[in-house]
């Protein structure tokens, strides 16, 4: 088991400017962490982070940077969406992931995450997702079949509402039928679509590349706690919280991770509203406790 961090942990600090992806690097060296993924944020072509159209320079020097601080680099994951009705949007999508596995492969990274779909239908969406579902298999599958070639297990998240609850996900992995497509697991995501992670991660695990653990506050749907939260597809109130401290029945969750057998990257991905550095802090620290007590 390998413990780490999101760059989206650091984006308080990334966004603002206050940390450079090399200070967030050298905080990473300097912690109990080991590997560092980097999640290129939708709607942020250019920032502190590698991306398709950086500098080539700039790569190298972030790769460097990492191998010198013994920060493996484990995860590039990225935005991407494949539910088109032009067909050549989705061929677009496609070809812009291709150029991400190529940069995962640049950086030395053996994993790619890459969404979907994000949307939130309203009411039973079921039939929109029988309708996009085929065409984000063959999307998916066609990615996958080329980041195979390259040595990259690419993989989707829980996340986006559409793609989010656990049999969604699981439909996807079997459809894509790829031995390198996979799950990026998000502990704390199923409850954005109202699924209790002790049952929902357990189901999940066997396909996970890479592990996600994340908290939140949960409140009921009849209980505004007024500003800072957001809504589950059920009408729950949600805040981020540092891993450990929040109302995810986290002993539960880990002891499941751990009696699965599951020996890979375990990232923590902080959102919470207190300084990042105090939620990566605290966070790494209680999941290896959390870890080393079940």
């Amino acid at each position: 088991m390998k413990f780490g961090f999101s760059s989206y942990s650091f984006h308080q600090r990334l966004q603002n400017g206050s940390m450079s992806l090399s200070d967030v690097i050298d905080w990473v060296a300097e912690s109990e962490g080991e590997h560092l993924e980097l999640a290129v944020l939708s709607g942020v072509p250019e920032g502190p982070l590698p991306t398709i159209n950086s500098d080539p320079d700039f790569v190298q020097a972030i790769k460097k940077k990492a191998a010198d601080a013994g920060v493996e680099l484990s995860n590039l994951a990225i935005p991407a969406g494949f539910f088109h009705d032009d067909p050549a949007e989705v061929r677009a999508e496609i070809d812009r992931v291709k150029k991400y596995v190529d940069l995962a492969d640049e950086l030395g990274m053996r994993l790619l995450r890459h969404d979907v779909a994000h949307r939130n239908e309203p009411g039973d969406d079921t039939p929109v997702f029988e309708k996009a579902l085929p065409i984000i298999v063959e999307s998916a599958k066609e990615i996958a079949q080329y980041a195979a070639e390259r040595g990259i297990t690419t993989s989707l998240e829980n996340h986006g509402f559409f793609v989010q609850s656990s049999d969604r996900v699981r439909r996807v992995v079997h459809a894509v039928d790829e031995p390198n497509f996979r799950t990026t697991l998000d502990i704390g995501n199923f409850l954005c679509v109202d699924e209790d992670p002790t049952v929902a991660v357990p189901q999940n695990l066997p396909y996970a590349s890479i592990v996600h653990l994340k908290d939140f506050y949960v409140r009921p749907q009849n209980e505004n706690p007024g500003e800072g939260w957001f809504r589950s597809r059920g009408g729950k109130y949600l805040r981020g919280a540092i891993v450990g401290n929040g109302d995810i029945e986290m002993r539960t969750v880990i002891k499941s991770i751990k009696e699965s057998g599951y020996d890979g990257f375990v990232s923590i991905e902080f959102e919470g509203h207190e300084d990042c550095l105090i939620g990566c802090a605290r966070g790494i620290a209680n999941a290896i406790r959390l870890f080393d007590e079940a």
